[in-house]
């Protein structure tokens, strides 16, 4: 369990400035790079689509895709970002990626991904895809709006994420996941990985209800 700071002033996480300069970012930086991304992906996917192929496959896959990333999102924190660690090198494992984030939850520039993070891992979802989709079902051009309703689901979590910690949401859905996320932080770290919904939480028995 890692333990709360008070300090304001940001854990540095890296002897070294040019590393610790990337370990923060504006979630500004997330709109700016993968905002283009998606659409290069829905422009390049539409142009490209086979002849006499029915466009309702299109927004079919961008579904599917949304459901995968909000798959991917619970699976990445409840089983890489909270795994346990066992050894020194494995504590500083997780730290690193996201120990810092409950260490001080509302430190502004540590609460979205770093691209140095988040490209690397997009680049090795989209080719996990693109090899899955060609073998299974034969349809290269399902991976175009595939991947980017996944993206979409991706900055979707970001925002919201930000949001959860700074904003003060009126919606009655958001105000929901503020409160199951901040349980999260201080009543159960074990439970209620959901960010962007409690689907899956439900789904493999992680959500608590009110208490």
């Amino acid at each position: 369990m890692w333990k709360v700071q008070s300090s304001k002033e940001p854990i540095r996480l890296f002897k070294s400035d040019f590393l610790e300069f990337f370990s923060h970012i504006h979630p500004a930086i997330v709109l700016i790079i993968w905002i283009p991304v998606v659409l290069w992906f829905v422009v390049y996917g539409l142009m490209n689509r086979p002849d006499g192929v029915y466009l309702l496959y299109f927004p079919a896959c961008m579904i599917v895709g949304l459901i995968l990333w909000s798959l991917t999102e619970y699976g990445v924190h409840r089983f890489v970002f909270h795994f346990k660690p066992r050894n020194k090198w494995q504590e500083r494992i997780s730290f690193l990626f996201h120990g810092v984030h409950h260490a001080q939850p509302m430190a502004k520039s540590r609460l979205v991904m770093p691209p140095a993070v988040s490209i690397p891992l997009a680049l090795l979802f989209y080719y996990f895809y693109a090899n899955v989709i060609e073998m299974i079902f034969g349809r290269p051009h399902w991976v175009y709006p595939l991947f980017a309703g996944f993206l979409i689901g991706y900055i979707l979590y970001d925002m919201s994420h930000y949001a959860i910690h700074h904003f003060d949401l009126k919606s009655n859905y958001f105000k929901m996941l503020r409160k199951n996320h901040m349980r999260h932080h201080w009543k159960t770290p074990d439970k209620r990985f959901g960010v962007t919904n409690i689907f899956w939480d439900i789904v493999f028995g992680t959500w608590v209800k009110e208490d």
